[in-house]
């Protein structure tokens, strides 16, 4: 078997609008099409030894143990592969459970696709899905476990932590879209000017004084002794001959602590003799150059969180530990303790394994103990210096017994170091009555607290901590999302594009906007090329200066890696043609209308999918959307707009020359066409379709027939305002267009447009785009030959596979399909064909480059228009 490709979808996509994480790998079975399972001897009683826990799968049975059914009946590998890629997914702690396989319509391939949590790990399981799954069909041994345990070190490296995790999965849960902005904890929640970000539990709320405050412990212990607030004896040494002043000053027993540490690196604590100190000391200082000591206050370790100065949630924390049985060593102990199923590796679990390293022989040597030693039944061992639940410590949730008293304290330290997310440690016999009744101390105040405890405490009621922070981020009548208008078609989806933003600019809104030669925000372009895709997307809506998000959205970012959002307000979708076909496996136009139609199925429930009523395949995606729908067409007859209107709903039609909405039995008329620049006095038809999609999606978003008028009469076709688009330059004795027109439809608009065209010779400029059909190809020429007097073939880029000759040829075969004598000559530079073209024209002439490279067009034809006018 040969994997094709692998494509990872973080969004919206083909195959799901609601499972946004998929793993799709093109598979090629080769040989193993002709080996269904139950043709492969022992191959179910291999998978079943392999996975016995695949008995859950229930696949198309419905019922457990229905995808071995299956398997014993008869299925193809790569329904197989896409199980095993699941099942090791949730045997490495990640639970997914969507699938599916396709065939291509190329014999023996298939599209194996499959949800996953992490991505790298879901693109490792599909490789060793498909080892393990060869490795089960020739009986050759397999190291699964080795998979497994690899896939749950690399989730460890790149999933979110727990407080990170727990406060995505709320914002998620209240429907809050989040990019994750590095590899690491740094998230931003919310779109555009809208959004907040934070980091673990560190947010921008978070004052960088109040965590400078609290990273120095002899500063917040200075801070909160002159606020009256009991903390530890204790103080700030740098050098070891000031231990013997500390011990003459404080008393043993001692904590010994850097002064800039976190999650108790560098710690000791219950140090009772000069040797031990000295030892703490040192320790000490590898992690700071200025070591905290103070008394060992006996008593519980307790960690209270405090949110937005509110009192939110309090355990009792306390090291990894064994129990003695009096017959078990400790390092027995550890071995059992670390079967405890809620153990697992890292994060996976709700507690952490429990390792051996230097910190554990230190804690048994201070009693004398080895890993050897039995302890007696019931005695606690502790194996670490503190209570971090990551080296395997464990909490107890006591939040309903904090005294009032304390938790008045501690919301009072929140704001004397001025933390919004606040984790006081406090050591005292109980917290249900007052600190200053039982003589417990604060110990310290954390930024950036771990969460882990509170969300899954090994003991007592999980506390959905996360809440209060997204309460505090955005609390009520804040918005998270900004408005998102997505288009999206086979033609004309720049120019709609561009027309929307101009709408929408000149109602007030600082507009961010993608279209397939660049990024702009307002009007300055920021990236240049062809940014459709999810990554341009996501480029505007991570930009705190954008108000409002414009996005051409093309079928390649769909099929590559899904939409870049989750949701838009209003979608558009221009049109549906026969371009593109044959890639990425959409062979039909039913099939591209699905593809398109992933953008209407991403709108909001009250929002709007705008279709044109006049092509068929648009009409067909409004029946899988969840929205509402709004058509337009230039024929207010059309049978689809009249049944739409009939009962209440909105269109834009072209009627008796006006662009007008539609909404009921009322007609509101917009503009008249003749007077909008755009369709070249009404003359161009695709253009007067662009208009129609662009008016109505914005009146649909809200603004008014007069803000929508006024921008219509303003918005000037040319190169710059719409580079590429019906570019049209007049010299003194011929005039040139040039236009991005790259397939058939497009072709046929500017054909109809030059039909109403006087000129005793037109010369047409074409070129080919290798990875369309032949037939494509060759209905460029045919068409070409039907709108020129004399063509000029240029195949110098967009090759994509074929040689630039065979291209020529279909073009040439396109041609002469139409007319065996038509005048044509191949150019293929492209600058050398136009000036060639440039130079060849008479008085009268029209020339027509439709390039695919309009950048360098646009600079030739504006040279020679400047040099005529300069003359």
């Amino acid at each position: 078997m040969n994997i094709i490709e692998i494509k990872t979808l973080r969004g919206p996509n083909y195959w799901s609008n609601y499972r946004k994480k998929l793993i799709v790998m093109k598979l090629d079975l080769e040989d193993m099409e002709d080996k269904p399972t139950n043709k492969i001897k022992g191959f179910v009683e291999r998978l079943e030894k392999t996975f016995p826990t695949m008995i859950k799968h229930r696949c198309s049975k419905d019922h457990e143990g229905g995808f071995f059914e299956r398997v014993k009946e008869g299925t193809w590998m790569g329904h197989v592969i896409e199980h095993i890629a699941l099942e090791i997914q949730t045997l490495a702690g990640m639970d997914v459970g969507y699938g599916r396989t396709r065939g291509t319509g190329k014999p023996g391939v298939y599209n194996v696709v499959f949800s996953y949590m992490e991505e790298n790990v879901g693109v490792y399981a599909a490789k060793a899905s498909v080892k393990i799954a060869e490795a089960i069909a020739l009986g050759t041994e397999y190291d699964v476990e080795a998979d497994i345990k690899t896939m749950r070190e690399m989730r460890e490296r790149e999933r979110f932590g727990p407080s990170t995790g727990s406060i995505v999965d709320e914002a998620v849960a209240r429907d809050i879209p989040y990019i994750r902005l590095n590899s690491d904890s740094l998230v931003q929640l919310g779109y555009g000017k809208n959004q907040v970000r934070f980091r673990a539990t560190m947010t921008d709320k978070t004052s960088s004084i109040a965590v400078d405050l609290a990273s120095n412990k002899d500063e917040t212990k200075r801070m909160l002794e002159e606020a009256a607030i009991p903390v530890a004896k204790g103080m700030c040494i740098i050098h070891e001959h000031e231990i013997e002043t500390v011990i003459e000053k404080v008393g043993f027993p001692l904590v010994f602590k850097p002064l800039d540490g976190n999650h108790g690196k560098g710690a000791s604590i219950n140090v009772k003799t000069l040797e031990e100190a000295k030892a703490a000391f040192e320790h000490a200082k590898k992690y700071s150059r200025k070591i905290i000591v103070e008394k060992f206050i006996v008593g519980y370790d307790f960690r209270v969180l405090v949110i937005n100065h509110k009192f939110i949630a309090a355990a009792l924390r306390e090291p990894a530990h064994v129990v003695g049985d009096g017959k078990s060593t400790i390092q027995q102990l550890i071995d059992l303790e670390n079967k405890d199923p809620r153990r697992g590796y890292g994060h996976e679990n709700v507690l952490t394994e429990i390792t051996i390293d230097r910190e554990t022989h230190e804690q048994l040597a201070k009693l004398n103990y080895t890993l050897d030693t039995i302890l007696k039944k019931g005695d606690h061992c502790y194996l670490k210096g503190t209570a971090n639940l990551s080296t395997g410590g464990t909490s107890t949730d006591v939040t309903d017994i904090v005294h009032p008293h304390n938790i008045f304290i501690c919301e009072r330290i929140s704001r004397v170091i001025g933390l919004d997310i606040c984790g006081i440690d406090i050591m005292a016999s109980n917290l249900s009555e007052p600190l200053q009744t039982n003589g417990g101390v604060v110990l310290e105040v954390n930024a950036a607290p771990g969460f882990r405890m509170h969300l899954a405490p090994a003991k007592g009621l999980p506390r959905n901590v996360a809440a209060p922070v997204l309460d505090m981020l955005y609390p009520t009548g804040k918005t998270c999302r900004i408005p998102i208008i997505a288009i999206t078609g086979t033609n004309g989806k720049t120019t709609t594009t561009r027309l929307i933003s101009h709408i929408v600019k000149n109602n007030g809104f600082r507009v961010g906007f993608t279209t397939s030669d660049g990024i702009y925000v307002q009007n300055s372009m920021l990236t240049k090329g062809d940014t459709t895709g999810p990554i341009s997307a996501e480029f505007i809506l991570k930009d705190p200066t954008v108000e409002f998000a414009v996005l051409e959205t093309a079928r390649g970012g769909i099929l590559r890696a899904g939409l870049g959002f989750g949701k838009c307000d209003v979608a558009v979708v221009t049109n549906i043609q026969e371009d593109h076909m044959g890639l990425s496996d959409i062979n039909t136009l039913a099939e591209m209308a699905n593809v398109k139609g992933v953008v209407a199925r991403a709108v909001k429930r009250d929002g709007y999918a705008v279709l044109n009523a006049d092509n068929e395949h648009c009409v067909s995606i409004s029946k899988t959307t969840d929205c509402k729908i709004a058509y337009f067409s230039i024929n207010e007859n059309n049978k689809i707009i009249k049944e739409h209107c009939r009962t209440g709903g909105i269109a834009a039609i072209y009627e008796n020359g006006y662009i007008t909405i539609k909404k009921g039995d009322w007609k509101f008329r917009v503009e008249k066409a003749s007077h909008i620049p755009l369709t070249f006095g009404g003359k161009v038809t695709f253009m007067i379709y662009n208009v129609l999609a662009a008016t109505l999606a914005t009146y649909v978003y809200g603004f008014t027939i007069d803000d929508i008028k006024t921008n219509l009469a303003t918005f000037i076709p040319s190169a710059a305002q719409t580079p590429g688009r019906m570019n049209i330059f007049d010299f003194k004795e011929y005039k040139v267009l040039i236009d991005f027109a790259h397939n058939a439809d497009g072709f046929r608009g500017i054909k109809e447009y030059l039909s109403g065209i006087e000129s005793p010779y037109k010369i047409g400029i074409i070129t080919g785009t290798g990875d369309r059909r032949d037939d494509d190809i060759r209905d460029m020429g045919r068409i070409s030959a039907e709108m020129f007097d004399h063509i000029i073939i240029r195949q110098d880029k967009f090759l994509r596979g074929r040689l630039a000759e065979d291209i020529v040829k279909l073009l040439v075969e396109g041609i002469q399909e139409v007319n065996p004598k038509q005048s044509y000559e191949y150019i293929p530079k492209e600058i050398e064909a136009l000036k060639h073209a440039l130079d060849m024209a008479k008085p009268g002439t029209f020339v027509c480059a439709l390039s695919d490279v309009i950048d360098n067009a646009i600079d030739v034809v504006q040279s020679y228009l400047d040099k005529e006018r300069s003359s």
